[in-house]
């Protein structure tokens, strides 16, 4: 029995040490990928402040980009507390108050964090969408920057973004994780289509809804995912009509509540008619993906 218990407790230590051993390793190569100094070439980006580039930015802003969802409705950033596990996720003041960003910050500083998802040091950023603000044309580009210039200044200061093990895990897993690693930032730049209810503006206009329902539109099926979009999905039998209708009140065409938690229509049903028009279009001319099984609650 003394020897049984003796090669459990001798297993039981070697899985600890492998445990430990595999966290530190994890450790060291999320450090390196955060350290990571990028070089991006000088882009030519005309900026301006005039009061239709400033309306435009608002509107990428507030809807559009979905940027208010992380750093607020008056810019100032937020705190997401979590717990061992998760640590605490800071969204930063963008606002030229105490604590803030845009006092620091070039324009340039601020277009390379945006699209190329790059701090002022070089670094990676964290949690950041530049993957798809990559996509967005120099013109919309320089008019968030001027809409983030425009906002008052509002103080505070916040703590920093402090990792508990799962995110460490979780950037592991997911390279978008960190926006830097996933761009070419040497790249032709996108073509920026035309606004217009067109399949292409649409395409445009939803690069942000990726996020979520994924790279093909198609969802997932783990809890929490975003609904399959194509036309072999949960919008199969939709009209445009039913789109509209959706979108503008959180209610499916079945009565299903969307929970703004998951999905924010409250800040999409901001959106023209025409900008969702194109949006339908677009996701009418995406190839079908059938649902392996259906959309979980």
């Amino acid at each position: 029995m003394r020897r049984i218990l003796k090669w459990i407790g001798i297993l039981l230590l070697v899985l600890l040490g492998a445990g430990i051993a595999a966290y530190v390793a994890m450790l060291y190569t999320v450090k390196q990928k955060l350290n990571t100094v990028y070089e991006i070439p000088h882009e030519s980006i005309e900026f301006r402040s005039d009061t239709e580039t400033i309306a435009r930015g608002a509107y990428l802003y507030h809807i559009i980009g979905l940027c208010k969802e992380c750093h607020g409705e008056d810019l100032s950033g937020s705190v997401y507390e979590g717990d061992f596990l998760t640590g605490d996720f800071t969204t930063p003041n963008l606002t030229g108050g105490k604590g803030g960003l845009a006092a620091d910050m070039t324009d340039d500083d601020l277009a390379r964090a945006i699209r190329h998802g790059i701090g002022k040091d070089g670094k990676t950023l964290v949690g950041m969408l530049s993957n798809y603000f990559y996509n967005f044309s120099d013109r919309d580009l320089a008019a968030l920057i001027a809409y983030i210039r425009s906002v008052p200044a509002v103080d505070n200061e916040l703590p920093p973004t402090k990792f508990g093990p799962m995110i460490y895990l979780y950037i592991l897993q997911d390279p978008s994780a960190l926006p830097a690693q996933v761009i070419d930032h040497t790249g032709k730049r996108p073509p920026a289509p035309e606004p217009g209810i067109t399949v292409e503006y649409g395409r445009y206009l939803g690069l942000v809804c990726r996020s979520c329902h994924g790279e093909n539109m198609a969802g997932g099926t783990q809890p929490g995912a975003g609904l399959n979009l194509t036309p072999g999905g949960d919008l199969g039998s939709w009209s445009e009509e039913d789109f509209l209708t959706t979108m503008s009140t959180g209610v499916t065409p079945s009565g299903r509540q969307l929970d703004p938690e998951l999905m924010a229509w409250e800040t999409l049903s901001k959106m023209t008619d025409e900008d969702l028009k194109a949006i339908w279009l677009y996701l009418q001319s995406l190839p079908p993906v059938q649902n392996p099984t259906p959309t979980p609650e």
